[in-house]
C-alpha cells in the first residue's frame, strides 16, 4: 500500500500515522505544500493522510497552494481512495465535499472529551470509537457536516467534531496522531494562540499526564486498522 500525506507546516507531521505505517507495510511519501513540492498523479497513491495546520481553508490569497490542494482532495475523493483529514485535513474535506468552514463559537486548545454520536451504527467503526475519550485539540474554525456524511462525535465547544463519508474518507477535528514530542513543538510554533479562553488549556497542563498520548495514540491504530480492513474488501 502507498501512502501519502500532505503536510502543511513544518512542525506538523504524521506523528504516531509513521510507526503504524512502516508496521503495516506501507510505503510513505509527501507532498510538504509550503515548500512547494509536487503533488503526485492520484493514481500513484492508495491512502491520503491531510494533515493539520495553523491556515484557514479561506485563506487562498495567502496560501495559493490550498487551491491545488483541494482539487488534489476532491480527485483523491472521486478514485475512491482512503482518505483520512486531521483538524485542517477534516475542514479541507468538508469544504471540498460543499460544507461551510468557518469560525467556532470557541476556541479549543488541550486536552478535551469527545462523544460518540448516535449516527454511528454500521461497523466496524462503531467499534472503534468509545462513548468518550480524551482527545487533544487544537483549532478555531470548524465546519458543517457534509451532505450525505455520518456525524462521529461531538465534545462540549464543537458540535461537529468528526465525519465519515462514502465508508472510505474520515474526517477528525481532533489529534490521535500527536506524540509528547510533537505538542511540544505546536506548543513552541503556536503559543501565541493560547489565551484565557474557556475550552484553553496552559502548556503545563497539557503535558501534565502523559498516559493521554498512549490512550489516543491507541485510539489511532484501531481506527487505522478499521480502515485498512475496508481497504482490504
Amino acid at each position: 500500500m502507498r501512502l501519502h500525506y500532505l503536510q502543511h507546516v513544518p512542525f506538523e507531521g504524521l506523528g504516531y500515522i509513521e510507526s503504524w505505517s512502516a508496521a503495516a507495510g506501507f510505503s510513505i511519501t509527501a507532498s510538504r505544500m509550503y515548500a512547494g513540492d509536487r503533488l503526485p498523479p492520484v493514481d500513484e497513491i492508495d491512502w491520503l493522510v491531510v494533515m493539520g495546520g495553523p491556515m484557514n481553508v479561506y485563506q487562498e490569497i495567502d496560501f495559493p497552494w490550498l487551491k491545488k490542494e483541494k482539487t488534489f482532495i476532491e480527485g483523491s475523493i472521486k478514485k475512491d481512495k482512503t482518505i483520512l483529514g486531521i483538524c485542517l485535513g477534516a475542514q479541507l474535506i468538508a469544504d471540498v465535499l460543499g460544507a461551510a468552514v468557518k469560525p467556532n463559537h470557541y476556541k479549543e486548545i488541550g486536552w478535551f472529551p469527545v462523544y460518540k454520536s448516535d449516527d454511528i451504527a454500521q461497523p466496524p467503526l462503531a467499534s472503534v470509537f468509545p462513548d468518550a475519550i480524551d482527545v487533544l485539540h487544537w483549532h478555531g474554525d470548524t465546519f458543517d457536516l457534509p451532505a450525505g456524511a455520518y456525524h462521529l462525535a461531538s465534545s462540549r465547544a464543537c458540535k461537529h467534531q468528526a465525519f465519515i463519508y462514502g465508508h472510505q474518507v474520515v474526517g477528525l477535528q481532533f489529534h490521535l496522531e500527536t506524540t509528547a514530542a510533537g505538542l511540544r513543538q505546536l506548543i513552541d510554533q503556536c503559543a501565541n494562540e493560547i489565551d484565557d479562553s474557556p475550552f484553553v488549556q496552559q502548556p503545563e497542563k497539557m503535558l501534565a499526564e502523559p498516559q493521554r498520548f498512549a490512550s489516543a495514540n491507541q485510539a489511532m491504530k484501531q481506527l487505522l486498522d478499521a480502515m485498512a480492513e475496508k481497504t482490504r474488501r
